[in-house]
Parts: structure tokens; sequence; C-alpha cells
């Protein structure tokens, strides 16, 4: 049977083995680490009105980055990858 991408869809180096898996952060899904599709965020508690008014006034606030790793049937319904295409068409 061909392969239909040379890396087999699949980040790992040649000869790096069996990698660990991670769970979807959206279906729960097991998903190799390699594979999975990764998005980080930063995440402010605060309102972001009042985010403003407090940069203004000196304070510093600290954001957190969220990271979700997703499968690649919830990152496609997501829109975080697109379906085929050329490589310069999707976003990773």
């Amino acid at each position: 049977m061909p392969k239909k991408r040379r890396n087999r869809g699949r980040s790992k180096g040649k000869g790096s083995g069996h990698t660990s898996s991670v769970s979807c952060s959206n279906c729960g899904c097991s998903v190799p680490r390699d594979k999975a599709k990764k998005v980080s965020r930063i995440y402010y508690p605060v309102d972001m009105t009042l985010t403003k008014e407090l940069r203004q006034s000196g304070s510093i606030i600290h954001g957190q980055r969220l990271t979700k790793n997703y499968c690649i049937s919830c990152a496609i319904h997501y829109r975080i990858i697109k379906v085929g295409g050329n490589q310069d068409d999707r976003r990773y």
C-alpha cells in the first residue's frame, strides 16, 4: 500500500521509535505526542477593559499560558489546520 505522506503525518525523526501519548483537549482520545497539534494561548484572568486601565496606571498583569493538544480530527473541526492543499496553505 503506498504511503500518502513522507513523514506519515508525524514529526518525529527517523529511528526515534515509540513516543508517549497525550490526550486530546476536546474529545479525550489518546494521540501520539508528535502527531498532536499543540496550541498555546495567553489567558488573562482579569477583564480586558480592567486590564487596560490597570496597565495605564502602571501595574503589571501576568497572563497564564494555556497549552492544548488536539487530535487531527478536532484540529480540522476547529480550523486550527486545513485539509489537504499545499504546505503554504496550511497553518499550524
